[in-house]
């Protein structure tokens, strides 16, 4: 029997190439070896309290793009979070039994009252019991998420263990963090600074819909320097951040040839610019295409909401059956 993965996405808006390389090819691989439930997290992304006109929009995004991907909704289950209602009332169970004192400890928690302050909610502080009801709900034992993520996971851990002492039982597998591939490609952003992320604006971001105009004028903004001054110079963030991107989408021999320029100090930024734009604009036409494919097809994208709603609820639907048994709700 396949062990069961959960991994969810909040619906902030497009998809980039850092979260393609970063999650989504692993999605669209492990999801033949493994029992995959992939879910939009509508629900958390109520703690910054959205438009519902953005929220739809946002999730449709998501939606769309998981398929353009590769994200095959026969072969795994996609689902919008709010559509399985179970998830809430396992989240509602979970927060009878978390401490305050653990909840404010959350890192996420801290980041996010000093970054809104005039909004810290109480779904700001029990989100931890939410991360959690979304991987239990399933029962999962893996849960594909980054550094940032081990907290929360740590807690999942912590709230399921609790479960099954307090309704002496061993009903909750604990899950653990894993990487299905070796070696994960870290995308640059365009600012010369650090990883590609929603947060540093989006000129720091390509995104997957990016049309060919867009993405060459990102990339002819991407932050650069003077130039190498002698041969063989070490290449300054900015100009390496370049370079990694350029062997994320170029030939080989395109990637040793503006290397040589470089290392001859005869390289021109400008020319190396657009050289990655082009080859950026080969590589991600197959997924905007799609893209613009999916989104115009309102009728298949709701047929795919339906079925993994379908498919989410009857797991859920088993797991919340079991444990209000544990629990002692029982009907009359």
């Amino acid at each position: 029997m396949k062990e069961t993965v959960v991994s969810g996405i909040r619906p902030t808006g497009k998809l980039h190439l850092g979260n393609y390389f970063g999650a989504v090819t692993n999605f669209v691989k492990m999801q033949y070896d493994y029992n995959c439930f992939f879910f939009i997290a509508d629900l958390h992304s109520l703690t910054t309290h959205p438009t519902p006109q953005d929220l739809h929009g946002y999730v449709k995004h998501v939606l769309v793009e998981y398929l353009a991907c590769g994200i095959d909704p026969e072969q795994s289950t996609i689902y919008i979070q709010s559509d399985v209602p179970e998830v809430a009332e396992l989240y509602l169970y979970l927060n009878m039994n978390a401490y305050l004192g653990e909840l404010e400890r959350s890192t996420s928690f801290k980041d996010k009252i000093r970054s809104q302050p005039n909004n810290v909610n109480a779904g700001l502080l029990t989100y931890p019991a939410l991360m959690a009801a979304d991987i239990l709900i399933h029962r999962a034992s893996k849960v594909p998420v980054g550094k940032d993520q081990e907290q929360h996971l740590e807690m999942t851990r912590t709230f399921g263990n609790r479960f099954n002492r307090l309704y002496n039982s061993e009903y909750f597998v604990e899950p653990f963090a894993f990487n299905y591939a070796k070696n994960l490609v870290k995308v640059p952003g365009l600012d010369g600074k650090g990883k590609m992320s929603k947060s540093e604006g989006d000129g720091n971001c390509i995104y997957l819909s990016d049309s060919p105009e867009i993405i060459r004028k990102k990339l002819l903004r991407a932050v650069t320097d003077s130039g190498p001054s002698v041969e063989n110079q070490t290449k300054p963030e900015a100009i390496q951040n370049l370079f990694d991107l350029m062997n994320i989408v170029s030939s080989p021999d395109t990637i040793a040839h503006y290397d040589a320029l470089y290392n001859n100090v005869a390289i021109r930024y400008g020319d190396l610019k657009k050289q990655i734009a082009e080859d950026m604009i080969i590589f991600n036409s197959p997924i905007r295409e799609r893209i613009e494919e999916l989104s115009k097809d309102n009728s298949y994208l709701r047929k795919v909401a339906e079925q993994g709603a379908v498919k989410a609820r009857e797991s859920a639907q088993k797991t919340m059956k079991e444990v209000r048994a544990l629990i002692g709700f029982k009907s009359f």
